[in-house]
């Protein structure tokens, strides 16, 4: 499954989030914050955590973020851009700490 970014979008914290929640489909509560995001990134293939996002994976598949006009965010918003990488990373590894396989790739031209 293949979810595209449209990093251009994103300006700030608050618009980051309002990105992926409009992408992802984020529940109500949604906390606009980082710890929400990881929570929500990480539990895409867990069906007693479906309810946090209207995407979801089988067990076991892989969800790329395909992140448009990355060189662009990079530039514009460095520390955003490796708080989304770190977290990505992040994600992965507690799922894989957990016995779990990794969930999330990114796919991006700088």
């Amino acid at each position: 499954m293949t979810i595209v970014i449209d990093t251009r979008q994103i300006i700030d914290s608050a618009s980051f989030h309002k990105v992926f929640a409009a992408a992802f489909g984020f529940f109500e509560g949604y906390g606009n914050n980082i710890d929400a995001w990881i929570d929500c990134m990480s539990g895409l293939d867990d069906e007693a955590e479906v309810s946090l996002s209207k995407v979801t994976c089988e067990i076991g598949d892989t969800v790329v973020l395909h992140l448009e006009h990355a060189a662009d965010f990079a530039a514009r918003e460095a520390h955003l851009f490796q708080e989304l990488l770190d977290c990505s990373a992040f994600v992965n590894w507690r799922r894989i700490e957990k016995g779990d396989r990794a969930i999330l790739a990114l796919s991006y031209h700088k």
